[in-house]
């Protein structure tokens, strides 16, 4: 993509198409958790996390190269992708780390808090204005979701002990809020899938660094199917396709108003798991969903949504 059809692209009006592709990309995204839940005991998390990337960027080669004529790109454009997907395998990373010593509980916790400082990395890096309704929508956002996190329960909030896990969490929180800002920040003009495509491979070469020893030592047929499924699933539509929604949606709604959509990830989680046979959550949790809901309602400012006249 040229210069000239970047600057058309992002003076498109914002629309519900654009919330719409982000809505499509937080489901999924959701979707990712018990998918990893039912296939983690079969594979290394960090092997599987490498092997989202690669697939994902080998799925994507065939449409960089035959659409948008995919070459070599110079040393510094090279860099600007790295440190795009470093972002993405620092949290991966973290997460892991940390998981070793924390819990899922305190995670979800954190994770609460990545709009936030998504939203004073855009306003450093892309001059954002976060303005004083914004930074109330994005305060009352982490509450709606620390609520739904800890199930209506204050015993369960205040009976929180944080340890080295979680401030390698908050680690990887504070790479993955750089992630949705360095995209807009990085990008020269190319077209989106290029972007994506180079993104997902220099991921997969990050991970590949980390995870070697694993790969190397791995009986790979000792491996069972469903894992290669849940594996492949991870990789189209929990990394290909959300990352570049998540990617093109940045370019047209902003970084906070992306990362906002993540506040919606624990009450999707709950909802998938009450899907897929858990017990319900239970109604405490609900006025936690309504604040996140009002939360978002105020963050993308759907009041101000253009009506595009018919015809």
């Amino acid at each position: 993509m040229t210069e000239r059809s970047s600057d058309s692209l992002s003076a498109l009006p914002v629309g519900w198409r654009d919330h719409g592709r982000m809505l499509v990309a937080t489901l999924l995204i959701a979707t990712s958790f018990p998918v990893v839940a039912a296939i983690a005991d079969g594979l290394d998390s960090l092997v599987l996390t490498f092997l989202r990337f690669l697939v994902a960027s080998l799925l994507f080669l065939p449409i960089a190269v035959f659409r948008y004529g995919l070459s070599m790109p110079r040393f510094s454009d090279l860099g600007r992708y790295a440190a795009i997907s470093a972002c993405m395998v620092g949290f991966f990373w973290c997460m892991f780390e940390a998981l070793v010593t924390t819990t899922a509980l305190n995670t979800g916790a954190l994770f609460a808090f990545i709009p936030g400082i998504a939203a004073i990395v855009a306003a450093v890096l892309l001059k954002d204005r976060l303005g004083r309704k914004k930074l109330i929508a994005l305060i009352l956002g982490a509450v709606g979701a620390l609520w739904v996190v800890f199930r209506g329960d204050p015993e369960r909030l205040l009976g929180l002990e944080l340890n080295r896990g979680d401030l390698i969490f908050f680690a990887g929180c504070i790479c993955f809020g750089f992630y949705t800002p360095l995209v807009k920040f990085f990008h020269r003009g190319e077209a989106m899938p290029v972007m994506t495509f180079w993104t997902l491979a220099t991921g997969a070469l990050w991970l590949s660094l980390l995870s070697l020893p694993t790969l190397i030592a791995m009986d790979w047929s000792a491996i069972e199917l469903r894992v290669y499924l849940g594996t492949l699933y991870l990789a189209v539509f929990t990394t290909l396709i959300t990352f570049f929604l998540t990617q093109f949606s940045t370019m047209r709604l902003g970084p906070t108003r992306v990362m906002a959509y993540s506040y919606m990830n624990p009450a999707l989680v709950l909802a998938l798991t009450w899907i897929l046979g858990q017990p319900p959550p239970g109604l405490m949790v609900l006025p936690g969903v309504f604040i996140v809901l009002a939360a978002t309602f105020v963050l993308q400012g759907w009041l101000n949504l253009p009506v595009r006249k018919a015809g």
